[in-house]
């Protein structure tokens, strides 16, 4: 499988995405009004990215998408 040049913005907004999601799954969260709110806006800042214009197959390349984002933090972490 070809590995998918994505735009910095969105890849960050990816991360970010995740990282928001992460905490608002965790037990007691704090504040998760401002983190359901900021997940929205990560979402809607997601759904209509203009990179998903070009791309050939947009969920194939959600997909790697959320894959690529997650694998970078797991490499991080380590």
């Amino acid at each position: 499988m070809d590995v998918i040049a994505f735009p910095d913005d969105l890849v960050q907004t990816q991360a970010a995405w995740n990282a928001t999601y992460d905490a608002l799954a965790a037990p007691r969260p704090r504040d998760t009004t401002a983190l359901r709110r900021r997940l929205l806006l990560l979402s809607v800042r997601l759904c209509w990215h203009p990179y998903w214009e070009t791309a050939l197959s947009v969920p194939a390349a959600r997909s790697e998408l959320r894959q690529m984002t997650r694998a970078r933090r797991t490499v991080r972490a380590a």
